[in-house]
């Protein structure tokens, strides 16, 4: 907590700082798990994990299946995406806990918690058409829940915006492929 002690001086309150170190330290780091926006954040995040684990299924599959004259040197780039998708997850899955939530890793049902699709195309550039709709589905899902968390998680938030970078960078790299 901060106080203002006049228009142009801010001081933290020192008082109530000690009081909220001191209290409940069997939780480590203080985060919002009482918060009431807890359940819901941890829902967005199932959500986001559950199209990370979609995505890196499409990817491993579509790295494995890519055919054509540029496909070797974009099939390795796929496996990069896949990885990356998979570090994501992880992240997810560990704040999720952190929150005191479970993350939800059970196959049955994952398609309907992604909000993006599996695809199993044959042609290279239909998957990659089908991976960049998956990345712009990603990067919206990122914005629309970094604001709707805003300031009630600041620690989720900025994973969410670190994650939304690579998900740009990856719609990016598919795009100038495309171009290709």
């Amino acid at each position: 907590m901060s106080k203002k002690t006049n228009s142009t001086t801010l001081e933290l309150d020192h008082t109530a700082l000690r009081a909220a170190a001191t209290q409940e330290l069997d939780r480590g780091a203080v985060t919002p798990a009482s918060s009431p926006y807890r359940e819901s954040i941890v829902k967005l995040l199932n959500g986001a994990l559950a199209t990370e684990l979609v995505c890196v299924l499409r990817y491993k599959r579509h790295h494995f299946t890519a055919h054509g004259l540029a496909s070797p040197a974009i099939a390795d780039e796929l496996l990069v995406h896949a990885d990356e998708e998979s570090g994501h997850a992880d992240l997810l899955a560990r704040r999720i806990v952190q929150l005191g939530g479970e993350p939800d890793f059970s196959p049955k049902g994952i398609e309907e918690r992604s909000h993006a699709d599996y695809d199993d195309s044959t042609d290279l550039k239909t998957m990659l058409r089908a991976d960049l709709v998956a990345e712009r589905i990603a990067v919206e899902a990122y914005r629309q829940m970094i604001n709707l968390i805003g300031d009630k998680d600041p620690t989720t938030r900025r994973m969410l915006e670190e994650i939304l970078s690579d998900e740009e960078e990856h719609a990016d790299e598919i795009r100038d492929w495309l171009d290709q």
